[in-house]
């Protein structure tokens, strides 16, 4: 039972890697939800591989004298031509009612149009770390990204 259960992962691993969609070099947008006190956030996307990249987003807030940036890991995959989910965790830093740091996952689903338009959503919890930040908080967000 225990062969079958690791042959049946590798053939899905192998699945999964063999549909992986191509990302684009660069993606620039905003990022329309949040929390923790800022709304909307600029988006960078740059790939790190054929199915993975780094998400770098920077939300300001109250006059620019609050902000939260953000950087994310994330693993991409095909669902059908057009349409990708994607997997991430990283961390950022937050000035909000006090400074602090926290840890942060995302899921989402994305979709690739013909032109160099990029739309996803996504749902990311965030936990803090230090410097006051208590307890779990969470976002959905819709993105809009520039490809090029």
């Amino acid at each position: 039972m225990k062969k079958l259960l690791l042959v049946f992962g590798l053939v899905f691993t192998a699945s999964l890697s063999i549909n992986a969609q191509d990302i684009s070099d660069h993606a620039i947008g905003l990022r329309f939800g949040g929390g923790n006190g800022v709304g909307g956030e600029i988006t960078y996307q740059k790939p790190l591989g054929k199915n993975n990249r780094l998400e770098i987003d920077l939300g300001l807030a109250n006059e620019f004298t609050n902000f939260k940036a953000t950087g994310l890991y994330q693993w991409v995959w095909n669902l059908e031509e057009q349409f990708n989910w994607y997997a991430g965790v990283g961390g950022g830093i937050l000035s909000a009612n006090g400074t602090g740091i926290y840890g942060s996952g995302v899921v989402g689903i994305e979709y690739n149009f013909d032109a160099p338009i990029l739309v996803s959503i996504d749902y990311r919890p965030e936990i803090g770390i230090a410097g006051g930040l208590d307890g779990l908080n969470s976002n959905i967000a819709l993105s809009v990204r520039y490809q090029f």
